[in-house]
């Protein structure tokens, strides 16, 4: 996952994008990335680390322009280089920045089209700047030295054609104007909004609707799949639908962890759907004992706490914190190595030993992945003197990897490969183990949006909606994420203190 915001404004834009994007910091710590445009210059900074170490106050004096695009970044591949940060920019046709969330299936094939029939060349490994050469070339082959809004679209719906995968993407075309699209299934997320000031108005896309809230934006909505949208220098905008089939398919993990719990996405409150999960969860609870024995419900710090209190409150039973989170440990998905994460987990929570003391104690978290931490916590909550530890995922099981855009581990580096709920509840050595079921989590969105019908369930399931992913991809990307060949991709990973602490969560 990553994050990715652009403005078309009536006075700078280096600010805006800086506050944007340190809201969505909680996407990616990575790497952050920021282009701005005025006249026909692009003024370009990135660079690895946090959004705050990445733009100091000499960066942002150099970054002019009423116009621009940034990026926060987390490795879909295990590599932290700071020459895959982005935005990647490319200087014909016109001059393209393009910063993008998402992952494309076919890159690989791709990246040899570019090579062999478009002439282009790829300097990273990112498919982010393997998009950005399709959108150029697509754009190129049009022929206007002018491009107009219709011309744009048509280069959108070449990528559609082209691209497969999930992907949300901000480009910036140098004196024309901002576009932004998204994959025609509407896996990853992005929303635009419109701020009124005395110069006219100013127009936002962003990953997350929060982006909008905290800039003074009202959010318009979100854009529908396969849709783009493109803002003129002047803030004029056209949208148009530019895939030829599209659904909304949305990634069911942004609303179970990924997304800020203040954001809204295709018209769903993360917020409301996590309280619906804690309820969901209590009900299985009933289902499954109605003669449970739970003196107190714990939550694992930060995105389960309103699963843990909802659940609580359905269930009549005492809600706690139990557990102290260390602020200045970052949020991602990947750590480089399985003894720098297991050293983490203290590093990061510490129990309060009174909630804990003589009771049976439910644990709840968003999900479990590896189950590293989970097992370290449970046996936390046992040394600070609890009499039972049950453990409940407001998520069901993960099981396989993700495709779209996160970069979740080896499928056999995930606690569920070939494990049952109890077999999982064995190693990590809980006395009871509760997971949602999936048509729950389900339920728990589309109750707030009917029209959404159907979800990219892949890591729970294995059912890929793009209809794209066959064995051999899944086989090379298992290649490419195990803990050995991230190892060997970065041998001094457990030494990069600008990187390796920042990786905390995959649990």
């Amino acid at each position: 996952m990553c994050g990715i915001v652009g403005i078309v404004a009536k006075s700078y834009v280096n600010q805006t994008i800086f506050d944007a994007l340190t809201v969505l910091q909680h996407r990616g710590q990575d790497a952050a990335g920021m282009v701005t445009c005025e006249g026909n210059r692009f003024f370009l900074r990135k660079d690895n680390g946090l959004v705050n170490e990445v733009f100091r106050t000499r960066h942002m004096k150099k970054m002019q322009g009423n116009m621009g695009i940034g990026h926060v970044r987390y490795p879909t591949a295990g590599s932290s280089s700071s020459a895959e940060a982005q935005p990647f920019y490319v200087n014909s046709p016109y001059g393209i920045a393009l910063a993008h969330n998402g992952n494309l299936t076919n890159a690989d094939k791709l990246a040899d089209e570019i090579f062999r029939a478009d002439l282009r060349h790829i300097n990273t490994t990112s498919d982010s700047e393997v998009l950005l050469n399709i959108f150029a070339h697509e754009l190129q082959q049009i022929g206007k030295l002018q491009p107009v809004a219709e011309d744009i679209f048509k280069a959108v719906e070449q990528v559609h054609r082209r691209c497969q995968g999930g992907y949300a993407v901000v480009a910036m075309i140098t004196g024309y104007g901002i576009v932004a699209f998204r994959d025609p299934c509407g896996i990853r997320p992005v929303v635009y909004g419109k701020r009124v000031t005395d110069a006219g108005d100013e127009y936002m896309v962003a990953s997350e609707s929060v982006a909008l809230d905290t800039s003074g934006f009202e959010m318009v909505r979100d854009l529908a799949p396969g849709e783009a949208i493109f803002i003129d220098t002047e803030g004029q905008i056209t949208t148009r639908q530019c895939a030829p089939e599209s659904k909304i398919a949305p990634c069911l993990f942004e609303y179970v962890y990924l997304a800020r719990p203040d954001s809204i996405i295709d018209g769903v409150s993360v917020h409301h759907s996590r309280m619906e999960m804690g309820v969901k969860l209590a009900e299985k609870v009933l289902r499954e004992c109605p003669d449970h024995d739970i003196d107190v419900i714990i939550p694992i710090p930060d995105t389960s706490r309103t699963a843990a209190l909802e659940m609580a409150n359905s269930l009549n039973v005492t809600f706690r914190e139990g557990f102290i989170k260390n602020r200045y440990i970052g949020r991602t998905f990947i750590m480089p190595g399985q003894t720098l994460r297991k050293k983490s987990v203290r590093q990061k929570l510490n129990p309060i030993q009174a909630e804990f003391r003589d009771k049976v104690v439910m644990l709840v978290d968003d999900s479990i992945v590896r189950g590293t931490t989970s097992k370290q916590i449970v046996q936390m909550a046992r040394d600070a003197g609890a009499r039972k530890v049950y453990f409940a995922s407001a998520a069901p099981e993960v099981r396989f990897p993700n495709v779209y855009g996160i970069d979740m581990p080896s499928a056999r580096e995930l606690i569920a490969y070939e494990r049952t709920a109890d077999e999982i509840g064995e190693y990590i050595g809980c006395d009871w183990m509760l997971y949602q079921d999936l048509d729950d989590l389900k339920a728990c969105v589309s109750s707030f949006n009917p029209e959404i019908k159907e979800f990219d369930t892949c890591v729970f399931d294995g059912s890929y909606v793009t209809g794209t992913v066959d064995e051999d991809y899944l086989a090379r990307i298992d290649a490419k994420r195990n803990d050995d060949a991230k190892a060997d991709a970065e041998p001094n990973a457990e030494d990069d203190n600008e990187s390796a602490d920042l990786h905390n969560k995959i649990d």
